[in-house]
Order: structure tokens, then sequence, then C-alpha cells
């Protein structure tokens, strides 16, 4: 499933060494834009600003989901919380999301993955 016009999709998963800068940096690569990070690969994801995470959008990457399992959700500087569209959706389908800034969302990610946890992100870039 392609998560962005580009295509871009880095093969497993890696700690995000760096965020900032309209980007990550990760895998020793740096990437312009939103990323997701799954269980298969870092995806380059065409979301820029929270008011996008509509059901169109969150709705594409909840169907990719299997239960149980959370998402972490970096909303860009400071913390957004979805609509109640996307909440509801989630808490139906009995997978977790945590909305947070994408600093945390990167902090969390990384100590979930160092401590080799299933883990699953969707970073909004920040500037």
């Amino acid at each position: 499933m392609a998560w962005s016009e580009s295509g871009a999709t880095f093969p497993g998963q890696a700690p995000i060494d760096a965020y900032g800068n309209g980007g990550f940096r990760f895998a020793e690569m740096s990437h312009r834009g939103s990323i997701l990070c799954l269980g298969d690969g870092v995806h380059a994801w065409d979301v820029a600003a929270p008011e996008q995470l509509d059901m169109t959008v969150m709705g594409k990457l909840l169907q990719a989901l299997e239960v149980p399992s959370f998402v972490l959700l970096g909303t860009g500087a400071a913390q957004v919380f979805p609509c109640l569209d996307v909440r509801r959706a989630f808490m139906d389908a009995k997978i977790g999301l945590d909305p947070m800034d994408t600093g945390a969302a990167c902090r969390t990610y990384n100590v979930l993955l160092a401590e080799g946890r299933p883990v699953i992100a969707a970073l909004i870039a920040v500037d």
C-alpha cells in the first residue's frame, strides 16, 4: 500500500535519530516530510498538518493495522486530538490512538522499539 505519491519506503524498523527542519533522520538517511513507522518499514506519509487527520487519511491507516495494537500519533509542534469520528473509529476497532506532539512521539517510539515492543508511529514533520 502506497502511503504517499512518492512511494518512498525504508524496509524494516529504525530508531528516529533526529526530527525537525521539516523531516526526520533514521537509518543513516534523511527524509523530508511526514512518515509512518509500521512493522514492515518506514514510509513517506502525505500528511503535513493535524487538520488533515480525517477519516480518509486515518481510516486508511486503521485498515492496515492488526488488533491488538496502538498508534503513537505525532501531531506536529503541539498535541492535537483528531476529530471525534477518527477517535471513535479507532476505539471501535480496539486499536489505541495516542496523540502527542511529534517530539514526544519520536522519543516514545524509540524507547518502545529499543525494548523490542511492537510499535507503530504516524509522525507529522515539524520545522
